[in-house]
């Protein structure tokens, strides 16, 4: 055999080699896009909720979860056909409850199918309140209901200012961003339900409760909140940190 020859099944085999490499790393990428695929997180993002509110819960989950933002000026809006692609429907905080309702009004039906069949709903503050029915999507079984924690005895917030609240998470004293969040009056007989945190009174501050097949996440105050948030009205957390670790348990959870 010539060198020529030698060569030519040399090339030949060096062409084959990176023939079956290019075909390895096609194979693993369509893999991982098939299999690998991050389930949707749903978060609403219109004129019921507050400017960076959305974009917070979107920063936290996005390491785990496909975020997709709906709402009226957003590229879906929060229908049927939105919810059934989401694992996951974020309601986050917004303004007043009577003035935020006629902009989600319309959503009410929907959301409760979609909870009902198996989704899951995460309502920070005044998504918590909306799990209620005053107004509100009527999410929560039985005769469960929200309202304000600041109205409640022994609050220890009574006013709708931007405040710090303590809370008893899984029996440990922590502190929490809040603004008039809600309290939660759940009836614990009607569905499984597990209490994460109360505030000092007593009153449920964050949950999760069974829907029928679905599962509604709640919580008053806003763990989510980060720094900006504080520094917007030169608060200070007592407990050193963010809370962070508060809505990645409310989350978990959730999601179990």
């Amino acid at each position: 055999m010539t060198i020529k020859e030698h060569f030519d099944i040399f090339e030949t085999m060096m062409m084959m080699n990176q023939w079956i490499l290019f075909y390895l790393f096609f194979s693993m990428n369509l893999y991982q896009l098939v299999n690998c695929k991050k389930p949707i997180a749903l978060i609403y993002r219109g004129p019921a909720t507050c400017k960076g509110c959305s974009e917070s819960v979107g920063e936290l989950l996005q390491d785990k979860y496909k975020i997709i933002y709906a709402g009226p000026k957003e590229k879906v809006d929060v229908d049927a056909t939105s919810l059934s692609t989401a694992k996951l429907y974020v309601q986050p905080g917004g303004g007043d409850l009577d003035v935020a309702w006629p902009h989600v009004r319309q959503y009410a039906s929907s959301i409760r199918k979609y909870v009902k069949k198996g989704g899951r709903y995460l309502g920070i503050c005044l998504g918590g309140y909306l799990a209620g029915t005053k107004p509100g999507y009527d999410l929560l079984p039985g005769s469960g209901q929200t309202d304000q924690y600041i109205t409640s005895k022994g609050a220890v917030v009574t006013s709708e200012i931007d405040t710090v609240v303590p809370l008893i998470w899984r029996g440990k004293l922590r502190h929490v961003y809040f603004q008039d969040g809600a309290r939660f009056d759940l009836d614990k007989k009607a569905a499984p339900t597990k209490v994460l945190a109360t505030y000092t009174n007593g009153k449920i501050a964050a949950a999760v409760q069974d829907v029928d097949q679905g599962r509604v996440g709640m919580v008053g105050p806003h763990p989510e909140a980060d720094q900006e948030w504080f520094d917007m009205y030169k608060l200070k957390n007592p407990d050193g940190k963010m809370s962070f670790d508060l809505f990645y348990d409310l989350v978990d959870t959730l999601m179990s």
